[in-house]
């Protein structure tokens, strides 16, 4: 009975599946023959009509060019004569290399000689005679027999009209029948499926409707539900391979709860960790979230966030405190595995990493009543372990954080209070130092020094100016809470004129070639700080550019900026000094190389005056080339219109 069904089924499908297959082949192949046949027929068709055309066509060129020949005897007019005979009777032989039918080959054949009895009888005579003639009776004659070639070519077209009739109508009763042809088939294939349906209902709908209404309940959350086996062999295997399946779906679905439950243990875990404030109440709560999803007997943990101070937590809290010798065999477990210490039945160790100043913890879970741990269960607690040991990861880090923030703190006052005690220690001694030095120069016009002494004198003063210059860039490094300054509109072309004028003495003493180009610019600031960051740019430029070098200072208006741009050939920029240029004390290698002065403040104190000005200072250098450092500033509508300036010193 089984091999009969399974039979039975398949030769009834194959057989519907045949009738199908052929009756698309049938559609496909008898279509495309048709198609084929049409398309031939037309370009057949088009061809003798389009050919037929042409034929009149060029024997009307020929009878046009031999009738302007016989009225005027002009041989220009035999040129049209001559290509239109040769292309009528071309286009004759195409036509008669391919006759529609019977009919239209013996009509080409009366249009050929109606055409040669044309040509023979009336141009031939006309073209020898070479001469105009304007004979009447020859005139009507040729007019008599070129209607005969009209009325030839007229039958022609008639025909071929006759011969595109008769094809469509062969054509619509092959259609017909194709389509009756189709339909049949079409109706053998209907009565097959409905046979087909007919033979098996009895067998296979029963059977199966007791399968939907199993399924049916089945997604309806009764997993209790299951088919009675019934019907042919094959449904039978089928009813007994679905109760297997809702038997494996219940273990399925009791197992994914555990799985849940699993996850939104993680899940509040991590949510504890991160919503942690107090670490050793966020410890107990872990313990008890733990100790409640497996469910376990006692929960034992021990961690250390701060140096020397450990943070354990037991669940339930009467629960006694745990032998040290379980401790002690967590110490040699390394952190992502887990251990069952000997001696203790259904208990789980999982090891918790340390740093430095914080000793290795753990997580201890005893569960006597169920002595074993799945895989899962043991992945579930090193992964929670992991998330603990990330998150007291985080927060050592926070608190170490923390400490060194308040040291940096700390240093950041101490050197305020530094800088300010040297500022003012240094100030009373420098006044001190040039007031006397300068009585000691009032002396010299007395010629009381000597000339060693002279020198002396000099020294002094010089290095007590610079001491000063330093103690004054110190202040300025020193000011970033001061907002006293007054901030007005300031010319910054006029500055920029000013402070290179200045240093065009010290440039000139160097053999240095100056260039100066500006336009009008104005911006808002305190222009004492503005004619200072110019001047240390523009200082630095003499200083590092070697005698006969080039130096070029412009300002620009670029959009809602003011650009001042100060390129020199000097000796450049290390790369690797690049990037802590603007510090305060730093100094380029090549710099300190070359025993070039300076004490690493002029840059920084750029920096601070541009950014309190609300721009930028850029650096841009190339060893042994020289440098470029651009300094923008916020521009404001110009208060004067004065024109673009430019000059060479």
């Amino acid at each position: 009975m089984r091999a009969t069904l399974k039979y039975r089924v398949a030769g009834g499908f194959a057989l519907l599946l045949l009738l199908f297959l052929t009756l698309i082949v049938a559609h496909f192949a008898v279509t495309e023959r048709q198609r084929l046949r049409h398309d031939r027929a037309t370009q057949r068709i088009d061809v003798a009509r389009d050919t037929n055309h042409a034929v009149l066509q060029y024997l009307t060129d020929a009878e046009t060019g031999i009738r302007g020949f016989q009225l005027t005897g002009d041989p220009v007019f035999l040129e049209p004569y001559t290509s239109g005979r040769a292309g009528a009777f071309s286009a004759l032989q195409r036509l008669a290399g391919d006759p529609l039918d019977e009919e239209s080959s013996r009509l080409l054949q009366l249009e050929r000689l109606a055409a040669e009895d044309w040509l023979y009888g009336y141009a031939i005579p006309i073209v020898n005679a070479g001469v105009a003639d304007t004979d009447r009776t020859r005139s009507l004659r040729g007019k008599d027999l070129f209607d005969r070639v009209r009325t030839a070519n007229a039958d022609v077209s008639a025909a071929v009209e006759d011969f595109e009739q008769r094809t469509g109508d062969d054509e619509r009763g092959d259609a017909e029948l194709t389509a009756l042809l189709f339909a049949g088939l079409a109706t053998l294939v209907v009565m097959a499926g409905i046979g087909l349906a007919t033979l098996h209902q009895r067998h296979l709908l029963v059977p199966l409707e007791h399968i939907r209404l199993t399924l049916r309940r089945l997604a309806d959350g009764d997993h209790s539900a299951r088919v009675v086996p019934s019907g042919p062999p094959e449904l039978r295997a089928v009813a007994g391979t679905l109760n297997d399946l809702a038997a494996e779906t219940e273990r399925l679905i009791s197992a994914e709860q555990d799985r849940v439950t699993r996850a939104e243990l993680r899940q509040a875990v991590t949510r504890e960790l991160q919503e942690a404030t107090e670490p050793a109440r966020t410890a107990h709560r872990i313990a008890e979230l733990i100790g409640t999803a497996m469910h376990a007997a006692t929960v034992h943990s021990r961690i250390t966030i701060q140096t020397g101070v450990p943070i354990e937590a037991a669940w339930p809290e009467s629960v006694a405190p745990l032998d040290e010798s379980i401790a002690e065999q967590a110490r040699s477990c390394a952190p992502g595995s887990s251990m069952r210490p000997a001696g203790s039945i259904g208990t789980i160790v999982i090891p918790l990493s340390g740093d430095a100043g914080c000793p290795p913890g753990f997580i201890c879970v005893a569960r006597p009543d169920r002595p074993e741990w799945s895989e899962q269960e043991s992945r579930l607690l090193i992964g929670l372990a992991r998330e603990i040991d990330h998150a007291a990861h985080q927060e050592r880090l926070r608190l170490r954080q923390a400490r060194l923030i308040n040291e940096l703190r700390v240093l950041d006052e101490q050197k305020d209070v530094f800088v300010a005690t040297v500022s003012h220690e240094l100030r009373t001694p420098l006044t001190s130092i040039l007031g006397y030095s300068e009585m000691l120069s009032e002396d010299e016009e007395h010629h009381v020094l000597s000339p060693a002494q002279k020198r002396g004198v000099g020294a002094i003063r010089r290095n007590a100016h610079r001491l000063e210059a330093t103690v004054a860039d110190l202040q300025i490094l020193d000011r970033s809470d001061d907002r006293s300054r007054a901030v007005l509109p300031v010319d910054l072309t006029r500055l920029v004129h000013g402070v290179h004028a200045a240093l065009t003495i010290p440039a000139r003493a160097k053999g240095l070639e100056c260039e100066l180009t500006t336009e009008p610019a104005w911006v808002r600031g305190d222009a004492v700080q503005l004619e200072r960051a110019v001047r240390n740019l523009l200082d630095n430029a003499v200083k590092f550019t070697a005698p006969g070098g080039r130096l070029e200072c412009r300002l620009d208006c670029t959009g809602e900026r003011a650009v001042v741009t100060i390129t020199d050939t000097g000796i450049g920029i290390p790369a690797d000094d690049v990037p802590g240029l603007f510090t305060p004390f730093h100094r380029a290698a090549n710099a300190m190389d070359q025993a070039v002065q300076g004490n690493g403040l002029g840059l920084a104190i750029v920096r601070n005056i541009v950014s309190d000005h609300g721009g930028t200072v850029t650096v841009r250098s190339e060893l042994g080339r020289g440098s470029t450092f651009t300094m923008t500033l916020p521009l404001i509508p110009a208060r004067t219109a004065a024109p673009p300036r430019s000059g060479r010193g």
